[in-house]
């Protein structure tokens, strides 16, 4: 399923991904039950959580959040991350979707790059790059005017069925910021994106998800939904006076 290319990895195959929305009860029934029957992926802390910050770009137009409001079927969108308090070990990612699958590709970055990409020095980090993810977002910079637009942050508890290659996460405390510059530190003003406790859980397969996870979901009468938290968080600073 992954292939390494020039540093990065390429996730070959689109994946089912289904999101639902649920609440703080929902939360906690799915959470009990999937510790009953799924592992919990090995970056968590003792309960199985870690945090997640996502800086993602978008051009002069708002592009990527606007074919994600329009429900356009083929999109992609960039993003820098990093997980928990580990800022030395950040990532630029390209989320690619295609008729309601998913797939991502990955390359490591250096805090000279990170950098470089933020004071707007990607013409100088195009050459230097011999990594093709980079040199592609690099060259979105600069021929697309992509910038930082926003802070995603979250909590997520993941569990994982490797024999099937499923996948499935509770993300809870969804917050945007637009305090760019601190990134990094993670020491940033975060605004909540939604006014009610609701959280999100996702559901990611390659073809056939088993009826005891499927179960999961009908059980509990959750909604399919495309909740994008890029999106969401965007309206959240808008509705703010923040853009």
């Amino acid at each position: 399923m992954y292939e390494s290319t020039s540093g990065g990895i390429v996730i070959k195959e689109y994946r089912n991904e289904w999101k639902f929305c649920c609440d703080e009860n929902d939360l906690e029934i799915l959470r009990n039950r999937l510790d009953a029957i799924l592992e919990k992926d090995a970056y968590g802390d003792d309960n199985g959580r870690y945090e997640i910050h996502s800086l993602y770009f978008d051009d002069y137009k708002d592009t990527c959040m606007r074919e994600n409001d329009a429900g356009i079927s083929e999109r992609a969108k960039y993003r820098i991350r990093y997980y928990g308090d580990r800022s030395d070990s950040i990532r630029l990612e390209r989320k690619e979707k295609r008729d309601g699958r998913g797939r991502k590709r990955i390359c490591l970055l250096s805090g000279a790059d990170y950098r470089k990409i933020v004071d707007g020095a990607a013409d100088e980090l195009f050459w230097q790059t011999k990594d093709p993810l980079l040199q592609q977002f690099c060259m979105q910079c600069m021929t697309r005017k992509f910038m930082p637009k926003a802070i995603i942050a979250y909590e997520r508890t993941a569990y994982v069925e490797d024999i099937s290659h499923i996948r499935v996460t509770l993300d809870q405390n969804i917050s945007v910021s637009d305090d760019l510059s601190h990134f990094l530190d993670g020491d940033y003003m975060r605004y909540p994106i939604q006014e009610k406790q609701m959280h999100v859980l996702e559901v990611k397969f390659d073809y056939i998800l088993p009826g005891y996870i499927k179960h999961l979901i009908t059980n509990r009468n959750l909604s399919q939904s495309s909740f994008s938290k890029y999106g969401l968080g965007r309206r959240t600073l808008q509705d703010r006076g923040r853009l």
